[in-house]
């Protein structure tokens, strides 16, 4: 993964600007963070592959035995994705990782958790989205002559293939996807994940595999004193937690990021 040192206003646009549009991205509120999963951070030092499928296989178990005790939308959830996708929206730790279509918003959200006083330099993390899943698809079918799926005819059976054959094999690949039942904030952030098919192994871990090592995979390392430059620009942009969130809880974040800003 190339890591690149942001330290102006200009380069900073500039470098998010000529993105390609194949890309998805991800903010970080300090720069020193791994690229990883709420569960990998869970279970933290005492990661294995056994330890992980447990704790995933009990979250899910336990997560959909209560479901209907507190579902007041009436949500039908028909795939393991759709489940993790709910369990992350709602905050429980999964493997997905949380991935924007908008350099932009992930941009918002590296500073949404920014703490200004700590002088920390924030991150976004860019990835190719064709050559990651071209390359996804390709080590599948170097194991398993069989399989005949491409990008294109992935586009109306994600959560299938991903269930009945990423995550059936465990296949140690990157996978890129939304699910089929999307909620509402989801689709205002443009939304994605990235997750691990082998749920045993750590997201960083199949970054750094040879499937992939010629896949543009960036991290932006934005410079501290870019903080309140970077929130004035957001906000120029209507790109606030108002309109990434649209309720009450989307206002709330929005006041307190404001206060933040203007305590620096």
């Amino acid at each position: 993964m190339d890591e690149i040192r942001i330290d102006n206003m200009e380069a900073l646009i500039h470098r998010l600007n000529e993105s390609p549009n194949h890309f998805v991205f991800r903010g970080q509120a300090d720069a020193d963070w791994k690229l990883q999963s709420a569960l990998e951070r869970a279970i933290g030092k005492d990661w294995s592959k056994d330890r992980a499928k447990q704790f995933e296989d009990y979250s899910i178990s336990l997560f959909q035995s209560k479901f209907h005790l507190y579902d007041k939308e009436n949500i039908q959830p028909d795939s393991k994705l759709a489940w993790l996708s709910i369990m992350q929206h709602y905050g429980v730790p999964t493997r997905l990782v949380d991935f924007t279509e908008s350099p932009y918003v992930a941009l918002y959200f590296a500073l949404e958790s920014y703490a200004p006083h700590s002088m920390h330099d924030f991150s976004v993390f860019a990835i190719d989205y064709t050559a990651t899943m071209e390359s996804s698809l390709a080590e599948i079918k170097r194991q398993d002559s069989q399989f005949t799926e491409t990008r294109e005819t992935l586009h109306n059976k994600r959560d299938q293939v991903f269930e009945n054959v990423v995550d059936r094999f465990s296949y140690d690949i990157l996978w890129i996807t939304e699910p089929k039942q999307m909620n509402t904030r989801l689709d205002r952030q443009a939304g994605s994940f990235i997750l691990s098919g082998n749920g045993g192994s750590k997201i960083e871990t199949v970054v750094e595999s040879p499937a992939y090592e010629n896949v543009t995979i960036e991290k932006l390392r934005i410079d501290h004193s870019l903080y309140q430059n970077v929130f004035a620009l957001l906000r120029k942009m209507n790109i606030t937690s108002k309109s990434l969130y649209g309720d009450l809880d989307g206002l709330a974040r929005s006041i307190r990021m404001e206060m933040q800003v203007r305590a620096v």
